[in-house]
């Protein structure tokens, strides 16, 4: 495991995704709050995380670079421009890591001084309750050790695999985009229960609690999903009778296009930035 814990971790951006991981970090014990420092537009949600976690804030995106070992850049993607042309200067051996959706390590390495370490993460909405799935792409510089950093940071809010950037895409249309999927599914499911007869706190508590134990017997178990699945499957019982009209309307085949579908607009999006 590498050891994080004499290193300075500076974000630029504080929004859900940049607070989610200083939340994460802090409570993983990766670094002390005093080794964490901060930039953001908006100096009221800087002072809030100041008070809440102890962390440095700074007076600008530089004074952020100057005081880190390992940059995260969380801002939004068409600033992100503006913001390499701000920290160029500063950045000495810091590694960056992105998460600004769609734009490419090679927007960095081309933007930023010859041999700079860029590290390009995809983390979802799921960091915000420490479950997110992160895939990362490290960059032409980047070392075995600067990928393990990277992945110790984002294993602090869920779990993490290492990826080819031409990979991205797949990710942003499966566990980028993902939640929003798994929110109709646990809301379609409730309904079933409300219209039996829960109440809808109970229907959709019950719901939720199901998809995170199915999640749970997936990643904690060697078995395949469709020996899980035959688990739940008594022969002339109720599952494969629900089995059967999940089959019959199409769902298997709608959330594989899902998928498909949100990876090509994700492709059609990186090629505008």
């Amino acid at each position: 495991m590498t050891t994080m814990a004499n290193k300075k971790i500076g974000f630029i951006g504080t929004g859900k995704m940049g607070e989610a991981l200083i939340k994460g970090i802090l409570h993983a014990g990766l670094v002390p709050p005093g080794n964490i420092y901060a930039s953001d537009m908006d100096a009221a949600k800087l002072q809030m995380l100041e008070k809440e976690h102890q962390i440095n804030i700074c007076k600008d995106n530089r004074d952020a670079v100057a005081n880190s070992d390992v940059l995260v850049i969380a801002v939004k993607p068409q600033i992100v421009p503006a913001v390499l042309n701000e920290i160029k200067s500063s950045i000495k051996k810091q590694l960056i890591i992105s998460i600004a959706a769609g734009v490419t390590i090679e927007t960095f390495e081309k933007n930023l001084n010859p041999g700079t370490k860029v590290v390009r993460v995809m983390p979802n909405i799921a960091a915000t309750v420490k479950e997110a799935a992160s895939a990362i792409s490290p960059g032409s510089a980047v070392s075995k050790e600067d990928t393990a950093m990277a992945a110790s940071i984002f294993n602090a809010i869920g779990r993490t695999v290492i990826l080819q950037e031409n990979l991205m895409d797949a990710v942003t249309g499966l566990s980028g985009s993902g939640p929003a999927y798994i929110f109709l599914i646990i809301e379609a499911m409730a309904d079933g229960g409300v219209h039996e007869g829960l109440d809808r706190n109970t229907a959709k508590l019950l719901a939720a609690q199901t998809v995170l134990g199915a999640a749970k017997m997936v990643l904690e178990g060697p078995a395949h999903t469709g020996e899980l699945r035959d688990m739940v499957t008594s022969p002339g019982g109720t599952t494969i009778r629900g089995l059967r009209v999940i089959e019959e309307q199409g769902i298997r085949i709608g959330m594989m296009n899902a998928v498909i579908a949100s990876c090509e607009r994700s492709k059609e999006l990186g090629k505008k930035t």
